[in-house]
């Protein structure tokens, strides 16, 4: 087996565990969202809570997120290759310092100005509802200590991957969902909405308490210094800079969603919000897992000066995000309404509230595949020691989303559409032209990344689906008046037996691989059984 075959099975393998993690975690989340939704629907409450909470989690992005994981994992993981534990866990300490520090004040600043935020940057239409901008005032200021306890979070996720470490971490985000879903149901009851805040607190507790005994197996040290001259950390700082600007850039968007959809119809806020996140749960299962577990191999092949093979795992997670997210979208597309009246249409979560949440989705699934191969796209770059490309790519390409959120909800209200569904046709479009630029880009990096391949797996992806689309059009029109749940998990079986059987006929290479392997197991054990 050659070095390049083997970095791709490993590959594999730990995408096989982020992604059963990530399944586990989507599920606790639906039950999560399901429960919320019964409690609150759309209503105000709702929509305090999801604009309340877009500032901790912008914090949380912009000092500790994907912007201090790109950066730190190529440079972590250096130290890693080169045995030297000492410079590792003295740069981790200085970057856990400097979070800590940062997300303090910022947290601070943020909770003393929070009535001027909330009136002129993140929802200035709540203000002619006084009760429910007050009620965002006083959420986000509950929920600001949760952007530290992520940050943190962040951090030790990415010390864990960089060490080959991948299921508890991704299986974290199911605790910050267990938080959630004891404040609705046990702090709900008698506190409204603000028990789904403390709930928020509870579950990112969680999330940064139940990494630490993972932490810690790493045997690594701590040095309680900020490390400012330390040449590591002044590395990480540099390469996160760009990408720092990236994500703000990136977070500019969903406050402006946020910001436009506080005037639109009530429940538009919550029904973007909802969308996005339905959309994320295949993205994050197919492009997050492959993604999360391929960065630490492309960065240990670029410190090796591997070009060669990371452009072969490149290719091979490309591919791999292409045959799992086109039939992802497609089913989302063709689903979405029976899918969310299965999931949230009870209690306070009518049939409006269904068709406001379903139509923000039918846009955004049409973006799915652009966003997952964006991630896959983005690592890589980073992996290479660089951030300045894929930031400068996704500033042009958030910049236009901007310009297109209010083109296209202009344009749908024209049209006599609902605004909301302009906002995630402009997410998709401008995330559709990020990844056509950085495809560009890394073919020129690596002098090619065997487009011809990728291209096969493309069309397969593509025929595959079509079939599979024809099938649960049909199933669709048989099943029209059967309840939500018998149409959309019946859609689910069908849907994945044709595919499966559309990529078999079609001799995809993954999929033969699969087989080969189930056959090679299945022959050694009956060899064992008979040597029984």
């Amino acid at each position: 087996m050659t070095s390049a075959s083997a970095a791709n099975r490993q590959i594999a393998r730990a995408a096989g565990m982020v992604m059963a993690a990530f399944v586990i975690s989507n599920l606790v989340g639906l039950l999560r969202q399901m429960l919320v939704a019964n409690a609150f629907g759309t209503q105000a409450g709702m929509e305090a809570f999801n604009a309340a909470n877009r500032v901790s989690e912008t914090l949380f992005n912009l000092v500790a997120g994907g912007a201090l994981s790109s950066a730190f994992i190529p440079v972590f993981t250096a130290f890693l290759t080169r045995k030297d534990s000492y410079g590792a866990w003295r740069l981790a300490s200085s970057i856990a310092n400097l979070i800590l520090l940062v997300l303090i004040v910022l947290c601070l600043i943020a909770a003393i100005f929070a009535p001027w935020i909330v009136r002129h940057i993140l929802a200035p239409g709540f203000a002619s509802d006084p009760s429910k901008e007050a009620l965002t005032v006083d959420l986000m200021r509950l929920m600001l200590p949760a952007a530290i306890l992520f940050g943190l979070s962040g951090l030790v996720i990415a010390i864990l991957n960089s060490n080959q470490v991948f299921f508890v971490p991704a299986l974290m985000p199911s605790m910050y969902q267990l938080g959630m879903i004891f404040g609705v149901l046990f702090l709900s009851p008698n506190m409204g909405i603000y028990g789904l805040g403390w709930g928020v607190l509870i579950g990112s507790a969680l999330y940064l308490g139940l990494q630490i005994p993972s932490l810690l197996r790493l045997h690594g040290k701590y040095f309680p210094k900020l490390g400012l001259d330390n040449p590591a950390v002044q590395e990480v700082l540099l390469l996160m800079l760009p990408r720092l600007l990236g994500v703000a850039v990136v977070q500019l968007n969903f406050w402006v969603n946020t910001w436009l959809a506080s005037s639109m119809v009530e429940g538009s806020v919550t029904g973007v919000v909802l969308a996005f996140a339905l959309m994320l749960m295949p993205q994050a299962a197919i492009a997050q897992s492959i993604a999360i577990a391929a960065m630490p191999t492309f960065s240990a092949q670029v410190a090796l000066g591997k070009l060669g093979e990371m452009r072969n795992s490149l290719a091979a997670s490309l591919r791999g995000v292409l045959l799992l997210s086109f039939p992802a979208a497609v089913g989302l597309i063709l689903f979405r309404v029976p899918l969310i009246g299965m999931l949230y249409q009870r209690g306070q979560f009518d049939a409006n509230s269904t068709q406001l949440v379903a139509w923000a989705l039918l846009w955004f699934a049409v973006g799915l595949v652009s966003h997952s191969v964006v991630e896959i796209m983005a690592r890589a770059f980073y992996a290479l020691h660089d951030t300045r490309t894929p930031v400068l790519v996704g500033i042009g390409a958030m910049s236009l989303n901007v310009i297109f959120s209010f083109t296209f909800a202009a344009l749908f209200v024209q049209w006599g559409w609902l605004p909301l569904g302009g906002l995630a046709l402009a997410n998709s479009l401008a995330t559709t032209l990020e990844m056509a630029g950085l495809l560009v880009l890394m073919r020129r990096r690596l002098d090619g990344i065997q487009g011809g391949w990728i291209a096969k797996g493309l069309l397969q992806a593509m025929v595959a689906t079509l079939i599979m689309g024809i099938g649960l059009w049909f199933w669709l029109s048989f099943s029209a008046d059967s309840p939500a749940w018998l149409v959309t998990l019946g859609g689910v079986a069908i849907g994945l037996l044709l595919y499966a059987a559309a990529t078999i006929l079609l001799r995809v290479d993954e999929v033969q691989r699969v087989i080969q392997a189930v056959r090679k197991w299945w022959r050694s054990k009956l060899t064992f059984q008979n040597r029984l």
